[in-house]
Parts: structure tokens; C-alpha cells; sequence
């Protein structure tokens, strides 16, 4: 922040709060001179959400105490914390063989979102929006994430799932949408094959591959309802 910067923060705060100026001339140099000394590294304003009359307004508003320099230099700071705790490093463009100008430009990268000049660069970015069109084009290829022949070679070592999508291609209910009344397997699990001793006790919880028939009705009547709805 330069002098005449540090000035125009200084007069903001005398409009907020008239008592926290100095109206000797002196006093008024030495208080302008504080200010810039210890606000020199602060800017005024940057592109990316600070602003010192913002700082300067939530404290005169939050706290009971005369607004100083220093109160402005750590609202600053704790900015600068926050932007670089959210900020991932990109990959440099620079040749990865070339470690001077790989760490340089990390560098130049963290010092530009430190001083408020660029956006943090976060871990949404790699999460957020759709698939990118690539896959999208290769889905509407394929039609699944998994291609047909790979499903086919998965099919031996997961049965009941390779049933249940048999069934669903041939036009047929998904018994797993439904919740199994018989051996009360939740919505998305399979059925399990339960037996009862003579003591009333389980003594079976082997996984069925095909689903109870009474699963399989209800998940028929419920595809019968959403087709005529």
C-alpha cells in the first residue's frame, strides 16, 4: 500500500469512526506514518475479494475497540492463510526436466495467490461438472462405463449380478429395486438363502443368485404401475 493509499484508508476509518483520527497536524503525520510503515505489504484492493475498507468496516463493526493499523495487517494475513490452505498446485508447464524453472513457477503461481492476483486453484476442479466430452462420446459409443467384453468376463465372477442385468436387458423387473419381504434384504442387496433349525436358530446366510419369487412379483408390480402411470 503506498502512502497515499495508507492515506485514503486512514480517512475511510476518520468517516466511520471520527475519534480514532488526530486532528494535531503532528499527530496526524505520525498517525499516517504508522499506518503506511505497518500497512506497506497490505494492498489496497486486489481482484479476488479483499478490499481494506471492507477489513477496516467489519472490525469498527465487530469489536469494541479503536481500529489500529495492526488490527488491518492481520485481517491480511489471515486472508492470505486461507487462499493458500485452498489452493492445490497445478502442474507447472515448464519441461519437469528442468527442476529451476519447475520450482519457479510453482512459485510465481503460490505468490499470485497469495497476493489476491489469481484464484486458488482447488481439488473442484477435478470433481465438478459433467464428464468431459471424450467420455461422453465413448459412453454413447459403448453404452456403459464397462464394455461388453469386459462385462462378459466379469459375468462368471459376479452371477447374480450378471442375472439381475439379464434379466433388466430382456425388458424384465430389477428384483434388487425392491426390498425382499421373504429373507428382508434391503433395496440394492441380494436375496440370501436362510435356513431355520429345529431351535428356531439361523443356520444359513448363503447369497442367492436369483432373487426370492415373491421379490421378483413385487418388483413386476411395481414396473407395471410406473409403465401405466
Amino acid at each position: 500500500m503506498e502512502r497515499r493509499e495508507a492515506a485514503a484508508a486512514l480517512a475511510y476509518t476518520g468517516r466511520l469512526a471520527p475519534r480514532t483520527i488526530r486532528t494535531d497536524p503532528g499527530e496526524a503525520r505520525d498517525q499516517l506514518a504508522q499506518w503506511h510503515e505497518l500497512l506497506h505489504d497490505v494492498p489496497f484492493t486486489t481482484d479476488h475479494g479483499w478490499d481494506v475498507r471492507e477489513a477496516i468496516r467489519a472490525h469498527i463493526l465487530d469489536s469494541p475497540y479503536p481500529i489500529l493499523p495492526v488490527d488491518v495487517a492481520r485481517k491480511w494475513r489471515a486472508y492470505r492463510r486461507d487462499r493458500l490452505d485452498r489452493h492445490t498446485d497445478p502442474t507447472p508447464a515448464a519441461d519437469p526436466d528442468d527442476p529451476g524453472a519447475w520450482r519457479a513457477e510453482l512459485v510465481s503461481s503460490r505468490h499470485a495467490v497469495a497476493a489476491g492476483a489469481a484464484a486458488p486453484s482447488t481439488h473442484r476442479q477435478l470433481t465438478s461438472g459433467g464428464p468431459h466430452p471424450d467420455v461422453e462420446a465413448r459412453l454413447r459409443a459403448i453404452g456403459s462405463y464397462i464394455p461388453p467384453t469386459v462385462r462378459a468376463e466379469l459375468a462368471r465372477y459376479r452371477p447374480a449380478h450378471a442375472a439381475r442385468e439379464a434379466v433388466v436387458a430382456q425388458g424384465g423387473p430389477d428384483a434388487l429395486s425392491v426390498p425382499c419381504g421373504w429373507c428382508h434384504a434391503r433395496t440394492g442387496e441380494p436375496c440370501r438363502q436362510r435356513r431355520v433349525g429345529p431351535d428356531s436358530t439361523r443356520r444359513g446366510n448363503a447369497v442367492r443368485t436369483i432373487p426370492h419369487p415373491s421379490r421378483a412379483d413385487l418388483a413386476a408390480a411395481r414396473l407395471g404401475q410406473q409403465q401405466t402411470a
